[in-house]
Order: structure tokens, then C-alpha cells, then sequence
């Protein structure tokens, strides 16, 4: 998979970091959601055991490219 560094919000390198792939989706780097309650709704949601989620500021929203 081919990854294009779309943007980033740090400072001084590493996450959050936002990615295209070369197959249609985005790759997003960020904090590891451990927070107890929010893992829970996740899980309520749905979200299986073997995926994670990652947290993120909404300014690093402003790199997405507007859906075509």
C-alpha cells in the first residue's frame, strides 16, 4: 500500500498525521483511545476487539480533500 503524507497539525513531527492511500482510503495516525467510557460506546457501537480507534484534533480535518 502506498501511503501520501496529506498533513499534520504537530509541531515537532509524529501524530497526528493524516495519509491517502493508493487504494481509495485514508490512513490516520493519532492517540490510542484508552479512556474507559469512550471504549465502551466504541464497543457498543460495535467496534470489534481486534480494531482500535485513535483520537484526533478536527483541525486536522482541514488536509481531507473534499469528497468528489
Amino acid at each position: 500500500m502506498k501511503l501520501t503524507h496529506l498533513g499534520t497539525t504537530s509541531k515537532n513531527g509524529g501524530c497526528p498525521e493524516l495519509y491517502a492511500t493508493d487504494r481509495g482510503t485514508y490512513i490516520v495516525q493519532g492517540a490510542r483511545v484508552t479512556d474507559p467510557e469512550a471504549l465502551a460506546t466504541l464497543r457498543e457501537r460495535g467496534l470489534p476487539e481486534h480494531e482500535t480507534a485513535v483520537e484526533i484534533p478536527q483541525a486536522l480535518l482541514r488536509f481531507a480533500p473534499e469528497s468528489a
